[in-house]
């Protein structure tokens, strides 16, 4: 897994914590009274389904990518192979050196 699939996996991970999070607190504040707290539930309600639209989309692209990735390495697996030597070797030489 590179850094940038790590970043998106937590990215998503973080996105259903706040969409959970979110709905937690409209069922919670069900009972609130007044115009304010009204509009304040209708507009977490919108972000929040944005937010799971967000989420849904990110997940695909991070689905597509890793699906293109698989196919390229299963299409050219010695030069994957090479290129995942080289990097490694490079980062070997950085790191020992002082």
């Amino acid at each position: 897994m590179n850094a940038n699939e790590v970043s998106t996996d937590k990215l998503v991970t973080d996105l259903k914590r706040v969409v959970r999070d979110s709905e937690v607190f409209l069922q919670d504040s069900a009972g609130a009274v007044g115009e304010k707290a009204q509009a304040l539930r209708e507009r977490l309600s919108q972000t929040l389904e944005s937010a799971k639209v967000a989420c849904r989309r990110l997940e695909e692209k991070a689905i597509e990518g890793a699906k293109a990735t698989d196919k390229v390495i299963r299409e050219h697996p010695y030069q994957s192979i090479g290129v995942a030597f080289g990097i490694g070797l490079l980062i070997g030489v950085l790191v020992t050196r002082k």
